[in-house]
Formats: C-alpha cells, sequence, structure tokens
C-alpha cells in the first residue's frame, strides 16, 4: 500500500502543476483576446476622470452590464448611413418665454431708397464696385445689360480669383443663360425686383445641381449633389445670375481650403479670414456684386471685418438651410455679404421664409424702411467691449460720436454674467456628429489642416463631450437666451466692436448682427462694428448701420488690386 502513495502524489502534484500552467495561459490568452473588447472598471475609471466625475468601486461594477448593451447599440446605430442633411429631430429654440409675435406680424413694410438717377462710369470697369441699389436701377432702366455686366465679373473672376484664391467653381455656362433670359424678360416688360440680372456667387457650400460643391475639402472635392439649395432657388427666381462657387475653410472654418489659402484684397500676404472666406474677398475685390455666406460662430462677421465688406448674420431660423452642408443644426446661419447695408436688406427680403424642408425657419415678415426716424430706435453700447479694446479703441469710439452727431444717445449696457466660452462645446459636439464618418474612418487624415487647432482633433475630443454635458449645456443656453430678453427689453439695437464675446454669445442666443467698415489701422487693414438686433429685427439694425455708412462712407472704399499683382509677379519671379 505505501509503495503506491508516492506516484500518487507525484502524479497529483504534477497535474497541479500543468493545471496552473493551462489557467494562467489560459487567462492570458482570453487577457491578450477579450483586451479592448470588454468593457472593464478600470475603462470606467478611466472614462470618470475624463467627465470629472467620481464613483466607487460597486457602482463601476453595476454599470458593466448596461455600458456593454449601449456600446452594442452604438455600433448597431452607425451600420445606419446618416448623410449630413439628416437633422436631429431635437430643433433649437431660439425664444425666450413669453415671446410676443403680434408686433413682428405688424411690421411688415419695406422701404428702400431708390436712387434718382445713376450715372455710368467713365471705366466701365468701375461698375464691379458698385453697389446693388445702383446696379438694380442701370439694369431697371436699361442702361446696361445683365449680360453685359455678368461678363464683367466673369472676366474679374477669371483674373482676380486665381491670385485670391478665392474661386473655386466658375458657373460660366449657367450665368451667360441666366443672364440672357433677364435680359429678355426685361425686353418684355418683365421686372422681378432688384436683384432682376444682378450676378453674385454661392459660398461653395450650397448645393446647386450640375455644379461641385465641395465644401472646401479634398475629400469632396468631386462632390456633385443632385439638388438645388433653398437659397439658390430663391436667389434665381429673383432674377439673380450665379457666377462663381466662392471658397470656405475647409468644412467651415477659417480661410484655408484645399486651393490654398484665400487672400484678403486689402493685403494679399494676409488671409482673408473665415470661413465664408471667398464670399468675402470676392466681393471686395468687385469679381462679385454680392455673395452669401453662412455663419455658426463669426464666419460672417469675421471676414466681413478683414475684407471691409458690410455682412448681415440674421436671426437664427430666418433663412432656410435646405441644400446647405450643416455643421451645427442649433447654430448655422445663412446671410448677404455685400457693400452696403441697404443691399443687404434688399438681398435679404428675398432670402427669407419658410421652405417645408428646413423646420427651423420662421414664417415671420422682414420689416426695413430707409428712411426710418432714427431716433425712433432705442440704441444701446457695449461698454465693456469698448474699453477692453486694445489696439485702435479710438476708432470705435469714434462711431459713438458718429451716432450722437446723428441725435441719438447710446445707453450702456452689460452682457449676461454667465460666460458663454463654458458651454462652446456645444459647437464641437454637434460638427463632430455631422462628420462622425470621417472620424471613424479615418478620412479625417485627408483633411487639409491637421494639428490641435483643427476639425480632426475637433472631431476625435468632441466624441468625449458626455451626452449630459452636452444637454446641460443647453440649459444654460436657455438661461443665456432669458437674461437677453431682460437686457434688451427698452433696447432695440446695440453697438458694439465686432470680435470678443459678444460674438459668441449671440451666435448661441440666434441674435442677429449687421457688420461694416469703420475705418483702418495704421497698416491700412479694415476695422469693423457690430450692430446687435432683437430676435427677427434685423431691419432696425440695418437701418442704423445705413445711417452710419452714410455719414462716414468708409463702406464706398475699396482695395487697390495691383498689390495683388505686383504679388505675383514678384512670385512668378522667385519660380
Amino acid at each position: 500500500m505505501k509503495k503506491n502513495l508516492l506516484p500518487g502524489k507525484v502524479n497529483l502534484a504534477a497535474l497541479g502543476i500543468i493545471g496552473c500552467i493551462i489557467l494562467v495561459l489560459g487567462g492570458a490568452f482570453a487577457l491578450y483576446h477579450f483586451k479592448g473588447r470588454v468593457i472593464t472598471v478600470q475603462d470606467v475609471s478611466a472614462a470618470s476622470k475624463i467627465s470629472g466625475l467620481k464613483f466607487n468601486q460597486k457602482e463601476k461594477k453595476m454599470m458593466l452590464e448596461d455600458l456593454e448593451t449601449n456600446l452594442k447599440n452604438f455600433q448597431e446605430m452607425r451600420e445606419i448611413n446618416l448623410e449630413n442633411s439628416v437633422a436631429p429631430a431635437l430643433i433649437f429654440n431660439p425664444l425666450p418665454s413669453g415671446f410676443d409675435f403680434s408686433r413682428l406680424l405688424e411690421e411688415t413694410e419695406f422701404v428702400f431708397e431708390e436712387p434718382g438717377e445713376v450715372s455710368l462710369p467713365e471705366n466701365l470697369e468701375d461698375l464691379a464696385f458698385y453697389p446693388v441699389t445702383d446696379l438694380a436701377w442701370l439694369i431697371k432702366h436699361r442702361r446696361i445689360g445683365s449680360e453685359f455686366l455678368t461678363r464683367l465679373y466673369l472676366e474679374r473672376l477669371k483674373k482676380y480669383g486665381p491670385k485670391l484664391r478665392c474661386l473655386v467653381t466658375l458657373t460660366e455656362d449657367l450665368a451667360l443663360e441666366q443672364a440672357a433670359r433677364a435680359d429678355r424678360e426685361l425686353a418684355a416688360g418683365i421686372y422681378r425686383g432688384p436683384l432682376h440680372g444682378i450676378p453674385y456667387g454661392l459660398k461653395d457650400l450650397f448645393a446647386t445641381r450640375g455644379y461641385p460643391t465641395t465644401w472646401g475639402s479634398p475629400i469632396f472635392k468631386e462632390q456633385q449633389l443632385d439638388v438645388n439649395s433653398t437659397v439658390y432657388e430663391k436667389l434665381t427666381e429673383a432674377g439673380a445670375v450665379l457666377v462663381a462657387k466662392l471658397s470656405m475653410g475647409e468644412l467651415a472654418w477659417g480661410d484655408v481650403w484645399f486651393g490654398g489659402q484665400t487672400r484678403n484684397p486689402w493685403d494679399p500676404e494676409q488671409g482673408s479670414s473665415g470661413s465664408s472666406a471667398g464670399s468675402a474677398s470676392a466681393t471686395a475685390a468687385g469679381l462679385v456684386a454680392f455673395a452669401i455666406g453662412t455663419e455658426t460662430w463669426g464666419s460672417i462677421v469675421s471676414p466681413s471685418t478683414r475684407c471691409g465688406t458690410s455682412g448681415l448674420r440674421p436671426t437664427f431660423g430666418r433663412v432656410s438651410r435646405y441644400g446647405a452642408m450643416a455643421l451645427s443644426w442649433s447654430m448655422d446661419k445663412i446671410g448677404p455679404i455685400a457693400r452696403s447695408a441697404e443691399d443687404l436688406a434688399l438681398i435679404f427680403k428675398y432670402l427669407i421664409g419658410p421652405d417645408g424642408k428646413d423646420r427651423t425657419v420662421y414664417d415671420l415678415p422682414f420689416s426695413y424702411h430707409s428712411r426710418q426716424e432714427l431716433k425712433k430706435i432705442r440704441i444701446g453700447y457695449l461698454k465693456e467691449a469698448f474699453d477692453r479694446a486694445r489696439n485702435n479703441k479710438e476708432k470705435y469710439l469714434a462711431v459713438l460720436d458718429v451716432l450722437k452727431s446723428l441725435g441719438l444717445e447710446p445707453v450702456e449696457i452689460k452682457l449676461p454674467s454667465i460666460d458663454p466660452n463654458i458651454i462652446s462645446f456645444i459647437l464641437n459636439a454637434e460638427a463632430a456628429a455631422a462628420f462622425d464618418e470621417l472620424t471613424r474612418t479615418d478620412q479625417d487624415d485627408l483633411m487639409v489642416r491637421q494639428g490641435r487647432n483643427a476639425w480632426p482633433n475637433v472631431f476625435r475630443q468632441a466624441r468625449f463631450i458626455p451626452a449630459v454635458e452636452y444637454i446641460q449645456a443647453n440649459r444654460i443656453r436657455t438661461l443665456l437666451i432669458e437674461d437677453m430678453a431682460r437686457i434688451l427689453k427698452d433696447i432695440d439695437v446695440y453697438v458694439t466692436p465686432s470680435a470678443g464675446p459678444n460674438l459668441l454669445l449671440t451666435n448661441l442666443t440666434g441674435h442677429p448682427a449687421v457688420v461694416v467698415p469703420c475705418g483702418f489701422d495704421d497698416s491700412g487693414h479694415p476695422l469693423s462694428i457690430s450692430f446687435i438686433g432683437n430676435l427677427f429685427e434685423e431691419g432696425k439694425a440695418l437701418r442704423l448701420a445705413r445711417a452710419y455708412q452714410q455719414d462716414t462712407g468708409w463702406h464706398l472704399k475699396h482695395p487697390d488690386l495691383s498689390r495683388l499683382e505686383k504679388l505675383e509677379a514678384g512670385s512668378e519671379a522667385v519660380k
């Protein structure tokens, strides 16, 4: 019996050792095989750190099964194709509680100052810098034809567009066809209004059937959408002539696109700013009579400032975004860039109104009266913004002096105490959703701009914004909307330098802004001032801006493009 004990013990020991080895190897294999596939307590701890949250061990373990279920649902969601044009079911509402529509519905008058007589210049090419109001008079009275004017702008686009890097696609065939139709209609006694036969450009995020819509990115360089944007259709109905698709910062950020950096006509060594880069640059350079841009956070105001143009960022929900690239469904707005506030009013009149396709659009009239008595407009000014200006402060303060000379008495106002920058990630979250596929398929590596301060990185880091914080940010946004309603209760329009916290704040709350030139800095670069209006009351801001322009004339200045030609000649010589 004893003789059999030792071998049995040896066998048992051996089996135990083998079993341990199998367990260790199996565990290692399981760890290798399942690592990253199964959500662990350690994963929850790391994610909690990113969100600034703390949970105990029991709470973390309790989450695991539900987190696995969520992940499975996310993966199934990603199998569903979501085009950029598919908007969320949640719709942003910029209206404060108790908002009164009745007054807006009563104010339907639209009156603009039609010129008494407009003379042709000795050099007909100077027509390129005429405001829409003057060009409309010349066409209406058949002093010039739309086809003549269209060919003039087409030639300037061919000459200066590549140098300014503001031209993506020349729509020459379409433009000449539309211009010829405008001339035929006028000869037959059909006049569509002030935009009849007027050549213009579109920011290259508006779908135009038969032409590429590139969104400024090499990823979409060959993209052709088989729809027409509502903006294009409305302008076509008004008789306007599309001559060009104009550059935009890639996916609506900045002034850099696959064709390079769009240049500022006032200083070709400087970018035009963006993202409505080509719209502002081409308008300032006299390559189009006006252009259409978009703004999410400064994309009309900023390039208009840099290029010395007049721009209108309307109230959120004024203009249909159907057929336009979506960046932020709750912040994107569409507006014109032109030579004067009066031009902006004329163009805007034809852009507004619902189309049954963009559910955010309100059916409200646009009231504008170019002769409205100024003293009936209650004016405020953002003193802290004027005080904060480090450079060119005297130029901004001079704006207040002009308003006072017109018999107005600006009243000091202050912005809400909540810093809008703390919820600026709303834009990042929505943009990351709009271009989610680029991030998941690594196509973001093909984008022109890379680095920390560029879309690819922003899209990636936005994936770590908790859904709860996104909702909380929008609740804070509600507080800002209510605060602004209280601040502007007795104010129709307030004046402020264009940069600063006000720019983000009013883009978040949906308030309209009119930006116009207010002089130049010591280096000859344009400066601007902004007139901020109440919701859906763009007309009063435009009226005030027009009065300022009539008194100062800064909007009548235009750049000397010979500097651009010299720069190009120098570059060719270096080559």
